[in-house]
């Protein structure tokens, strides 16, 4: 019954509404690999990196192995060692991801025309850049496609590891591997593209909405809180706090704006106080009044 449910919840979400999103990304970073990796021995990292290795090596031998039919099975293989873990809706998420992709790659690669492998580092640039948008559709969505993270996640288990650097390692030693079957210039430039196609991934995944949070000292707090109230329209929290070397209680301010709005806090902090202490970090999302809902 419990499985049932968990089935029900999946099929009623809003990864269900976004399968079409997912489905563009893996089309859009399978295009990326058969016109830009595969072609000119680009193996930037995961296991789509591996399997351009091998089919490689096959190729070498006489022996066609479809790169996504290798992907699909080395990502089925590995789900089944981390699928508990993350129940049946990461299972389903992961299952999507990998196999649209898989499916697309080997779907593409008989009709996309190669880029010429004379000028390998547009087909780094473009091949990391097409790759990052696609696979960042997929992660926005909450979807994946299995590969090193999912090595980077039974490593972690059976160790104290980071997933994080253990992810970053494997994808690193797969760029390694690739240089004694294509060349030393292959494997950097494939390094390139892996690097790129994290910088588009995050762009996408953020979608350029990313935040701000501002943290305000100022004795003059009341009246900067009430324009930020009143005059952004901004939401605001008083945090209780005391000053180390003054022991004096005195609430910072702490509220989220977008980055439009950066000049206009500045404006109003300092024209009330021009001895503020005012810190700006970045927020990579915000959920709320004033922001996104938590269903977008």
């Amino acid at each position: 019954m419990a499985n049932r449910i968990d089935i029900n919840r999946i099929i009623q979400s809003n990864f269900m509404n976004d399968l079409p999103v997912v489905m563009l990304g893996c089309a859009i970073a399978a295009f990326a690999t058969d016109a830009f990796m595969i072609p000119n021995g680009l193996a930037a990292g995961g296991l789509t990196g591996l399997a351009t290795i091998i089919a490689e090596l096959g190729r070498r031998s006489g022996v066609n192995i479809p790169v996504g039919l290798q992907t699909v099975v080395m990502n089925a293989l590995l789900l089944l060692v981390v699928v508990r873990s993350g129940g049946v809706k990461y299972a389903v998420q992961t299952i999507t991801g990998f196999t649209l992709f898989g499916f697309f790659t080997d779907l593409f690669a008989p009709f996309v025309l190669p880029m010429s492998s004379d000028d390998i580092m547009l087909a780094a640039l473009w091949g990391g850049i097409i790759s990052g948008i696609g696979y960042g559709l997929v992660f926005r969505c909450g979807a994946n496609t299995g590969g090193s993270d999912t090595i980077g996640q039974i490593i972690s288990r059976k160790s104290s590891l980071p997933v994080g650097g253990t992810v970053m390692a494997i994808d690193v030693a797969v760029c390694a591997a690739s240089a004694p079957v294509f060349s030393l210039i292959n494997a950097l430039y494939a390094a390139l593209a892996m690097v790129l196609m994290g910088y588009v991934v995050d762009a996408v995944v953020d979608g350029g909405n990313t935040q701000r949070a501002a943290f305000i000292i100022s004795d003059e707090y009341e009246a900067i809180e009430r324009d930020i109230l009143h005059t952004m329209d901004r939401g605001c929290t008083r945090l209780e706090a005391r000053g180390s070397w003054t022991r004096k209680e005195r609430p910072v301010l702490f509220f989220v704006f977008s980055r439009r709005e950066v000049p206009l806090v500045k404006t109003i902090v300092y024209e009330h106080d021009p001895d503020t202490l005012l810190i700006i970090t970045d927020v990579n999302e915000a959920i709320g009044y004033g922001f996104k809902s938590m269903t977008q």
